[in-house]
């Protein structure tokens, strides 16, 4: 399933910008092995490069909703962004793979950028769900509202389901599971289709293991979304999950930062 020839091909950035060392086992697949072994999580946002143009996968997080839970930033996502020579302001698609708050707390910082998002996650994170407070703890509602807001300066561009193209070769593809509405992105690359998972798969030990992530909304889809994600990528390591601290060990890194690697290129270990 390797890229046509005629097909664009894209550079894909993984820009880490939060980390959490202390973490286990237990809060990050639904049966471990051992529930307190450690299992480190870091948090990215991933950039995609081509033609001249610059399209975001997620936002990440602004200080103000790290303050709110007690998390730290090792630095502001747009100030990473910077460090790749990436002007947020200049970014004019913003893809939302899904509303909580670690992948769309940092909608402030794309002015002038539309975003994508599925109808079933606006639905889901404004609708009656939200009344359970376990559903809406991922949730913040800052940032939900900076989405109503964008929705009303005509900036949401909303997706029904899988196989939209977004620019030539880029198609954003419903998983569900994690959340109601959340999405994938799938990019030819110089080394084939490389697959955006996000939290459809948070660790590549969640697809590769069929071990869910426990915060699940529905563990069936989940389960059939790693599948989906498979068949749209060229190879495991094609899939990129969107917590991994692998990822910063298995890619090449950019200009030597060790906070963003190269994942459009082949692994390097």
């Amino acid at each position: 399933m390797a890229t046509p020839t005629l097909m664009p091909t894209y550079e894909i950035l993984a820009l880490r910008y939060a980390t959490i060392q202390q973490r286990t086992q237990g809060e990050c697949l639904l049966f471990p092995d051992d529930h307190a072994a450690p299992m480190p999580i870091d948090f990215f946002v991933f950039a995609i490069r081509g033609g001249g143009k610059t399209i975001m996968v997620d936002t990440g997080f602004d200080k103000e909703s790290a303050d709110r839970r007690g998390r730290s930033l090792t630095r502001s996502p747009d100030l990473v962004l910077g460090d790749a020579g990436i002007d947020c302001a200049a970014v004019e698609q913003v893809v939302l793979t899904h509303m909580h708050w670690d992948h769309a707390g940092g909608i402030k910082f794309f002015p002038n950028a539309k975003f994508h998002l599925q109808d079933k996650e606006m639905e889901y994170c404004t609708g009656r769900c939200m009344c359970e407070p376990v559903l809406r703890r991922p949730f913040d509602g800052e940032h939900v509202v900076d989405a109503i807001r964008a929705l009303y300066a005509d900036r949401v561009i909303f997706h029904a389901g899988s196989g939209d193209e977004i620019a030539p070769g880029i198609s954003l593809h419903w998983i569900g599971g994690h959340t109601k509405g959340i999405m994938a992105v799938r990019v030819p690359t110089a080394r084939g289709w490389v697959v955006l998972a996000g939290d459809t798969s948070h660790y590549w030990a969640n697809i590769r293991g069929r071990n869910p992530f426990p915060l699940v909304v529905n563990v069936e889809e989940m389960l059939n979304g790693y599948k989906t994600l498979e068949s749209l990528a060229d190879g495991p390591d094609h899939v990129i999950p969107g917590h991994d601290p692998l990822i910063l060990k298995k890619f090449s890194p950019l200009n030597g930062n060790p906070e963003i690697v190269r994942i459009d290129q082949p692994p390097i270990a």
